[in-house]
């Protein structure tokens, strides 16, 4: 099964892609898609949309999963994620079969084993999990791959750990 991880932002939507075959894990790709800042929210979603399509064309993914919202103080902010997170949403709708959606917490207790877990500590576990010790990995990709992970890790089980969108 190639999982598809979606860490979305306005500005650095990170994606990570992995292959799971039994209790194997084996990463394929990771990265993130750059929103310079002079760019309008219009434009900025635009480009998370054709580069989320384009990754999906390229590695043609199984499934996605994407990280739901949490509490934000600053409205603004809370509203420019939801849209960044509707168009990754409706991007995989258009393009997987299936697109799950997990809480931050849940995603760093099945990475770290601490639902608190420090973005450093995501990051360490990512790479640890997947092999990656060498490699280049932003906070925003690790976060992508961590939520790829969660969804391997929950896959199949009789008690979903994710929410199916």
């Amino acid at each position: 099964m190639r999982i598809l991880g979606i860490d979305t932002s306005l500005r650095a939507t990170g994606y990570g892609l992995l292959d799971k075959d039994g209790q194997r894990l084996r990463p394929v790709a990771w990265g993130v898609i750059r929103n310079a800042p002079e760019l309008s929210p219009a434009t900025c979603l635009l480009r998370i949309h054709q580069g989320l399509r384009d990754l999906t064309a390229q590695y043609a993914p199984d499934c996605a999963a994407v990280e739901n919202i949490f509490y934000f103080r600053n409205a603004l902010t809370a509203l420019r994620l939801g849209e960044a997170r509707g168009v990754a949403v409706l991007t995989m709708k258009l393009a997987v079969a299936e697109v799950f959606g997990y809480d931050s917490r849940r995603v760093k207790l099945a990475v770290v084993g601490r639902g608190a877990a420090r973005k450093e500590q995501v990051q360490t576990m990512v790479r640890h999990i997947l092999g990656l010790h060498g490699a280049e990995l932003t906070a925003d990709s690790a976060d992508a791959l961590a939520i790829a992970i969660c969804h391997a890790f929950h896959a199949g089980s009789p008690v979903p750990a994710g929410e199916k969108l």
